[in-house]
This record gives structure tokens, sequence and C-alpha cells, in this order.
């Protein structure tokens, strides 16, 4: 029963360790793979692949029959220095730039990169995808201009795109970014181009500025115009002001008047009701007289009988003298009337002539003002014209004087441009001259040298420069014996009569002189050959020509058959 107790207990512990193994290798065997990688699973893939690639997720691995690596998806940026690229006007262009690759996740992509980049590093990878690029950006750049590359960078870019995708598509790569840092070239021209395109820049700045002037002449004519329309306003409400000050001053001097007018008819009903007072006060006192006598009369006849008749006389006495005082007051108060009427007319007669000078000298102010604002009107219409006629001058000056300048600048830079070209071409043709010459002349040099060490060695091994000389001069004898009898074979001889006498008292027949003047022709030859050759022909030639040594003729045996 232990026996058994054992047996079991040792087999629980073996499937236990046996499961706990399993579990242990299935966890390890168990690959995760990262959003920045590429788990790549090969050996027994299946499906007729030489590797499974997973791009996020995980996989069991089986062992032995089964593997894995990983492929980074981290980018990478490749320094391109392209020096020297054809472009297609054939004119070396430098293209340094800056490509930035990494490993496509497309499934075509990734097993690409499987196939041709799993176990490389960086660096390797780097170099693989240097090279790609480096020929096909060599590739866009010759197909392309000059100027659509220096200008038109987006089209050079797509270009550059589109050449290179389907190149890195095939070893596994994508490419993420191209930074073209710059674009030169060794002749100069994309720097022509930039003073062109900043000429035709400063060009258009000008005529801008010629513009934003033009525009500004205008608004100030146009402000000029306010202005003088505004001083005309200004003018104008002055004067009327002015014309309302004049009618304000006339109503003035109307109202004065007419307060003096009426102070006077007050002083005049004063003085009529002082006259009038005075007379009531006259009649009063007459009547307060005429009580009083009545009074006194009736005492008076009251005391005496006597006196009655007296104070009758007295009576009439003071009615008289009443009558007359009273006629006097009418006759004071008439004359005051009639003065104060004098008076009021005169008045009246100065007050209408005042009205008719103010009256008169507000017209002349009224069409003074009048003229003023007309003045200033014509004068503001005339400045408002003038502003117009100049600013149509103007806009017609700046429409001609625009495509001027402009045709002008254009000129200038096609010239300096067509200069700079032809100094270019000009240095090229100087130099090509120079180097010909040059390379000339040291041939020459090359030529002399070798032929004065060529003398030089001649001269050595003849032991002097004379022996030298007459060795050179040997070279040239056949020339001139050919040149010599090139002198003398174009004289013919078809017949030759010789009258001859015989010799006479032991001199030369005729015979033997006639061929011994023939024969001089050849002494100059051989006392050439002697003095500059140092070259001494037999004696018997000598004598055969007639020449000794000290080159004069001497006679010579007659022949017996003329030499021809």
């Amino acid at each position: 029963m232990e026996a058994n107790y054992t047996v079991l207990t040792i087999s629980v512990i073996l499937l236990a360790v046996m499961l706990i193994s399993i579990l242990v290798l299935i966890v390890k065997r168990y690959r995760r793979c990262p959003s920045n990688r590429i788990l790549v699973v090969y050996g027994k893939s299946g499906r007729g692949q030489s590797s499974l690639c997973i791009h996020g997720g995980a996989r069991f691995i089986y062992p032995v029959i089964q593997d894995y690596a990983y492929l980074s998806l981290e980018p990478m940026q490749i320094e391109i220095p392209l020096r020297g690229a054809l472009s297609m006007e054939n004119i070396r262009v430098n293209v340094p730039s800056v490509f930035t690759v990494a490993i496509g996740t497309t499934p075509e992509q990734m097993q690409n990169a499987a196939v041709r980049l799993l176990g490389l590093t960086k660096v390797q990878i780097a170099k693989q995808a240097e090279d790609i690029i480096f020929g096909q950006l060599r590739q866009v750049i010759a197909s392309m201009h000059i100027e659509e590359i220096n200008r038109d960078r987006e089209t050079f870019l797509a270009n550059i795109t589109t050449s290179l995708d389907p190149e890195l598509r095939k070893i596994g790569l994508v490419l993420i970014n191209v930074n073209i840092t710059d674009i030169t070239d060794e002749s100069g021209y994309i720097e022509a181009i930039g003073r062109k395109a900043a000429s035709e820049a400063i060009q258009k700045a000008r005529g801008d500025v010629a513009d934003n002037e033009k525009m500004g002449e205008i608004r100030v004519a146009e402000a000029e115009q306010a202005k003088a329309i505004s001083v005309a306003n200004a003018v104008k409400v002055q004067m009327i002001g002015t014309r309302e000050a004049e009618r304000d001053k006339e109503v003035k001097l109307a109202e004065l008047t007419r307060d003096q007018a009426i102070k006077v008819a007050d002083l005049k009903k004063e003085q009529t009701v002082g006259e009038q007072a005075a007379a009531f006060l006259c009649e009063a006192q007459v009547k307060q007289s005429e009580r009083d006598m009545r009074i006194q009369t009736a005492e008076a006849n009251a005391t005496a009988v006597d006196g009655e008749n007296k104070a009758k006389a007295t009576v009439a006495v003071s009615q008289a003298e009443l009558n007359v005082r009273q006629a006097d007051a009418n006759a004071t108060a008439v004359e005051g009337e009639n003065k104060a009427k004098a008076i009021i007319a005169a008045s009246q007669a100065e007050l209408q002539v005042k009205q008719a000078d103010a009256f008169k000298l507000g017209e002349t102010k009224k069409r003074e003002a009048e003229a003023a604002v007309l003045e200033a009107q014509y004068l503001a219409q005339t400045k408002a014209a003038q502003a117009e006629a100049q600013l149509m001058e103007a806009k017609q000056r700046a429409e001609f004087e625009a495509p001027a300048k402009a045709q002008k600048a254009r000129t200038i830079v096609e010239a300096e441009a067509l200069a700079e070209q032809r100094r270019i071409e000009a240095e090229g043709e100087a130099k090509a001259i120079f180097a010909k010459l040059e390379a000339e002349a040291r041939g020459n040099f090359e030529i002399l040298a070798k032929k004065g060490d060529g003398l030089q060695r001649i001269i050595e091994a003849c032991g002097s420069a004379e022996k030298a000389f007459q060795l050179l001069m040997l070279e040239h004898f056949d020339n001139l014996i050919e040149a010599s009898s090139q002198a003398i074979s174009n004289i013919k001889f078809d017949k030759i009569i010789v009258w001859d006498g015989g010799a006479k008292d032991g001199g030369q027949s005729a015979t033997a002189g006639f061929l011994q003047n023939m024969a001089r022709t050849l002494p100059p030859i051989l006392q050439v050959m002697k003095e500059v050759g140092g070259i001494e022909f037999p004696e018997t030639l000598a004598k055969i020509v007639g020449v000794s040594e000290s080159n004069t003729p001497t006679p010579t045996p007659q022949p017996s058959e003329p030499a021809a």
C-alpha cells in the first residue's frame, strides 16, 4: 500500500514538472512584437514563403523548426554630398541633401526587408540605401534643366520621390523625407540666375515705389483740391459771417437810430407836456388871479363903493396882462413845437441819409464778398484743374516710364549676363590659346633643346665646331649638287659650231677655250666644298675644270673631242 502511494506521488511530481516545463517553454517561445519593430519568423513558416513578418501582435515560435529575429523601424538619416552631377544642359550641379528612410510596414515591403536586410546593421543598411539614392538622384538631375531644379523645388522633390520609391521598395525601404540643403553649380549659372532675379525684384520694387509715389501724388493733389475747396468754403463762410456782421451792424445802427429818434420823441413829448403844464399852470394862475380878484372885488365892494371902479380898472388891467401872458405862453409853446418838429425832421433826414449810406456800404460789401467768393471758387477750380492735369500727366508719365524702366532694367541685366557670358567664353578661349601657345612653345623649346643637345654631341664627337659644321655641310652636298645641276639643266644646246683656227704662238685653241669656259660653272661649288666643308677634290678633277688652289684658271690640255 505504501509502495503504491509512493509511485503515485512520484508520478504526480513528474507530471507537474512536465507541465511546468511545457508552460515555461510556451512562455519563452511566445514572442510579442513591439510597435517599432518587425518580428521575422523564419524556418518552417509555411504558405510557400521564406519567412513570416509580423508588425504588432504576438506569435508562438515552434522550437527546433522555427526561429525569429527583429527588424527595427527607426528612421535613418542618410547624408548625400552629391557633387558634379550633370544636368540636362551638361552643367555640373552640386546638390548636398539629407534623406530619411525606414523599413516599410506593408506586407510586400516587410517581406523584401526580411529577405535583403535581415541580419544587417544600420550602417550597412544605410550604405545600401546611399548607393541607390546616389544613382537615382544623378538620374533625376540629368533629366531636368538647371532652372527647373533651382526654381521648382516641389517638382524636383516629386521627381526624386517618383524615381527613388520603387528602387527602395525592392529592398524593403520607404522614403520618408528629402531635405535639399543647397543647390550650386561650378559655372556660376545659378548665381547669375539669382542676380537676374534680384535685379527683376529690384526693378519690380522700383515700379511699386513709382506706383506708390504716383498714388501719393494723386492723394496729395486730392488733398490740395480738398484743401482749396475747404479754403473756399471757409472764405465763403467768412464772407457770409462778414455780411451777417455788416447786417447786424446795420441792424444795430438802425436800432440805435430808432432809439435816438425815440429819445428825441420822448424829449419832444416831455417838452410838449411841460408846455401844456405851463399853460395849465398859467391858466390856473389866471383863474386864481380872477378868483382873488373877485374876492378882493367882493371885499372892496363890501368895504367901499368908491373903490369899485378902481378895482374894476385894476381887474381890467390884470385881465389884459393875463391875456398878454397867455398869448406869450402860446407863442412860446408854438415856437417850441416848431423847433421840435424841425429837430425831428432833421433827425429823420439824417437818419435816412445814414440809412442810405449804410445800405450803399452794405450792398458794396455784399457785392465785394460775392466777388471774393466767386474769385475763391474760380481759384479753387483752377487749382483743381491744374492738380487734375498734373495727375493725368503723372499717370501717363508713370504708364510710359514704368515699362521703359523695366525694359531698360531687363536690357541692362541681359547685357550684363551676355557680357558675363562673353567674358567667361573669352577667358576660356584665352586660356585655351594660352595653353596651346604654351604647349607649342614648350614643344619648340624641347625641339630646340634636343637639337642643341644633338649638335653638342656632334661637336663633341667631331672634336671641334668647325669640323662639326663641315660634317653637317656634307649632309647637304647632294642638295647643292642637285641645285647646281638644275641651274644649268635648263640650258639647251641644239648644235655647237666652233670655228677653230688652231693654236697660234703656243696659245689655246678656240675649242679648248670654249670647253674651259663651260667648265667654269663648277669651280664655285668645289671651292665652297673646300673652304666650307674642308673637302678637296683630286688634282686631276681640278685641272679638268680649270681650277687651281688659288681659284685661278690654269691652261688645260686640249681634248681630242668636245665634251658635251
